[in-house]
């Protein structure tokens, strides 16, 4: 059996085009946007299983981007949704282990303009794609809260094969977190690619952005 081959290095903080979203390096210019998207009437619920709460304001949200904006793991993205040019949401790659192939996609917040949209779709296709195809990684996870069945869900959906639950595996706002870990492999993706990219393909939308066929990953 041959060797794994080793990934190209650590994620950087590159812009990632695609059709329909963009995903930028965060920075203070997508406070103001993000900030919008964060604080809507549900934010309560959106924020439950995130390790942090809505910001109270502007200003508090530039303050946390600037602590973020200095790290090599994670890497905090931006959303932007290039029909309005407007940041919705973020995403980061994190859990970074170039040695051996493996990062995960975590800190997912897509407001309620991007959920359950093409964008938010494009979005998480662009980053697995920048793992697989760019930097050669072996290994893409998504983890979250055992009781988030929506972010569950949206795993499945993604195509990442759900791999069991690690029991207290965090502390997460003072109460104990059973984590659900999903991943997909590089053996996986060639399929996964091909399936994302046809169902992103404009004519599978009609004139209002609605899918005519479902994204089939399983």
């Amino acid at each position: 059996m041959s060797a794994p081959s080793p990934a190209k290095g650590p994620p950087q903080r590159v812009v990632l085009e695609g059709r329909y979203a963009r995903l930028e390096p965060l920075a203070q210019q997508h406070a103001a946007d993000l900030y919008t998207a964060a604080t809507v009437p549900d934010a309560a619920q959106r924020f439950a299983y995130l390790p942090v709460h809505p910001p109270e304001s502007v200003e508090a949200l530039e303050g946390w981007i600037a602590g973020q904006q200095g790290l090599a793991d994670p890497i905090l993205f931006a959303v932007v949704d290039k029909a309005s040019g407007r940041a919705g949401g973020w995403q980061q790659l994190m859990r970074i282990v170039p040695e051996h192939g493996v990062i995960e996609i975590g800190y997912v917040y897509w407001g309620p303009k991007l959920a359950r949209t093409r964008v938010a779709t494009e979005a998480l296709y662009l980053h697995a794609r920048y793992v697989f195809d760019d930097l050669g990684y072996r290994r893409f996870e998504w983890k979250c809260n055992e009781r988030n069945e929506p972010s569950k869900s949206a795993a499945r959906r993604f195509g990442f094969q759900f791999e069991g639950v690690f029991r207290q595996h965090m502390i997460v706002k003072s109460e104990n977190r059973d984590t659900a870990w999903f991943a997909m492999l590089d053996g996986d993706w060639p399929r996964l690619r091909a399936e994302y990219e046809r169902w992103l393909d404009p004519s599978n939308f009609d004139a209002d952005g609605l899918q005519k066929t479902k994204l089939r990953t399983s």
